[in-house]
């Protein structure tokens, strides 16, 4: 067995960056105590829709100003944005507010930094890039998933040769969610189910090993109300390689990745989007596992790659660029009308 040394993203890499954080729910709280950890990061503001969220946040995590919707006029985030002070904001609105609150930012003049998935459909994703590249912004969607030592570490693995040429990946996530229907995840009028709120994580596992796809075969099972319980998708890639990739918010899932090449193959522990452990077994080596610690709560190596771009004046990614956001969400909406699942944002 092996330890990978942890790889610490708290060291500075430039001039003081001013953040906003748009909302205030439990992704916010657990991506802002990591930006708190991060010297060079200013925490310039927050907004809520509560004023009593917003200055409890605020409070909590030491920003300078918080803003709501309770002080009267503009909303919240409106006047987050109209604050000179902030540079980029982190936006943690539930997913159907994303394109809105991302697009109203980048006319602000703030660079985004945006929770998955990026948008509800690949035609509102395109267009928030757009947007960024004709106005000279930096724009991420907040895959933190790929920043993550374990995950770069697979990478380098698959690329190396170690265990061959990758003819098929395995994946999948899932926990049984109790019904509530004025639950986010149970809501279709928040983009509920699990394709939006979960499929992001296997598909980028997949695609990262075997690059593009040029074909996808989806089934899922909807409830009454238009949410997928469960879905599966199965990807085909050049070469005849396969990636098989399930999600649900009906079933216990091992949540664990499979790599297998022609020399053998890698597993992630549990859970794929942030796993400890890499299990590598070459066909002709002894088996192995390598263990990763990570920094704070491991959105802090995200975190560091947008403060890198924006001290350096990049407005993209090479970790996540913009491309491969436009092309997940091209993925899910092929996905989704296999499936038949609909949003109201899909009119226009």
């Amino acid at each position: 067995m092996t330890t990978a040394g942890p790889v610490s993203p708290a060291d500075s890499t430039g001039r003081p960056v001013f953040w906003g954080v748009i909302a205030t729910g439990s992704i916010a709280a657990r991506v802002t105590a990591d930006l708190a950890l991060l010297d060079d990061a200013v925490l310039q503001a927050v907004s809520s829709r509560s004023a009593q969220s917003a200055t409890a946040f605020a409070e909590r995590f030491g920003f300078a100003t918080s803003y709501s919707n309770d002080d009267g006029g503009a909303t919240g985030y409106a006047q987050l944005l109209a604050d000179p002070r902030v540079e980029v904001v982190y936006i943690a609105t539930p997913h159907t507010q994303h394109y809105a609150v991302a697009l109203a930012a980048l006319e602000a003049g703030k660079s985004v930094l945006c929770e998955k998935p990026l948008t509800m459909n690949a035609r509102e994703a395109h267009h928030l890039v757009e947007c960024a590249r004709s106005k000279g912004l930096f724009l991420m969607e907040a895959v933190w998933t790929r920043f993550l030592p374990s995950f770069r570490r697979a990478l380098e693995v698959v690329e190396s040769g170690e265990i061959g040429t990758v003819r098929w990946i395995q994946a999948d996530l899932g926990f049984p969610a109790p019904y509530d229907p004025a639950s986010r995840l149970w809501d279709p009028a928040a983009g509920g189910g699990a394709l939006l709120d979960l499929a992001v994580y296997p598909l980028t596992w997949a695609l990262a090993a075997l690059g593009e796809s040029h074909a996808l075969s989806a089934r899922g099972s909807l409830n009454s109300d238009g949410v997928d319980l469960q879905n599966a998708l199965t990807l085909t890639f050049d070469g005849g390689a396969h990636a098989q990739l399930t999600t649900s918010i009906a079933a216990d899932c091992p949540s664990v990745v499979t790599i297998t090449g022609t020399d053998g193959w890698l597993r992630t522990s549990a859970p794929l989007f942030n796993p400890g452990e890499l299990v590598i077994q070459p066909r002709q080596g002894t088996l192995r596992t390598e263990q990763f610690g990570v920094f704070g709560n491991g959105f802090s190596y995200e975190l560091r790659e947008v403060m890198r771009c924006l001290q350096a004046g990049f407005t993209e990614s090479a970790v996540m660029p913009h491309g491969d956001s436009v092309r997940v969400m091209g993925l899910l909406d092929d996905a989704r009308r296999q499936m038949g699942l609909r949003y109201a944002s899909d009119i226009g």
